[in-house]
């Protein structure tokens, strides 16, 4: 059966309820789903899934948070030719770099060879409702091309 893992950093719930969108959204699609915050999960455990979808808060001026930077760091090196992939983050539109952490985590699962295969999502604050009906479509996404691929 096809996996996807959902790892987020959260400090206040805003990305960990759009994390939870996302993997009900994944799940309803029939694959197997786990969903881990990021101090709790190794970079490592990303090759062993055919879907990842990644989230963060952004911090400062565009940031990725302290709790996130070991598992960040931890992907360096690692090979993720075909997987597919997503992105997620919350941030504040009163700093200069707006949802920077969500960029950051794109770019570097690109130079791993995973491919983004939707539009990465950037909400402010906590999620509308909306914005998690479109977080249960990112993970649906992710997951039956996770299917096809796996």
């Amino acid at each position: 059966m096809p996996k996807v893992l959902v790892v987020y950093a959260s400090m206040t719930g805003n990305t960990e309820e759009m994390a939870e969108a996302i993997a009900a959204g994944a799940a309803e699609a029939g694959v197997e789903v786990v969903s881990k915050e990021a101090f709790d999960a190794s970079a490592a455990e990303l090759l062993e899934y055919d879907g990842i979808i990644i989230g963060a808060y952004t911090w400062g001026d565009g940031e990725l948070p302290d709790e996130f930077i070991d598992f960040y760091e931890g992907m360096n090196g690692l090979d993720l030719t075909g997987k597919k992939a997503a992105v997620f983050g919350s941030g504040d539109t009163s700093y200069p770099i707006y949802c920077g952490a969500v960029d950051t985590i794109e770019v570097k699962l690109r130079e791993l060879g995973a491919e983004i295969v939707a539009e990465s999502m950037k909400f402010e604050y906590n999620p509308s409702n909306e914005e998690l009906e479109q977080g249960k479509n990112v993970g649906r996404q992710v997951a039956g091309l996770a299917a096809v691929a796996g």
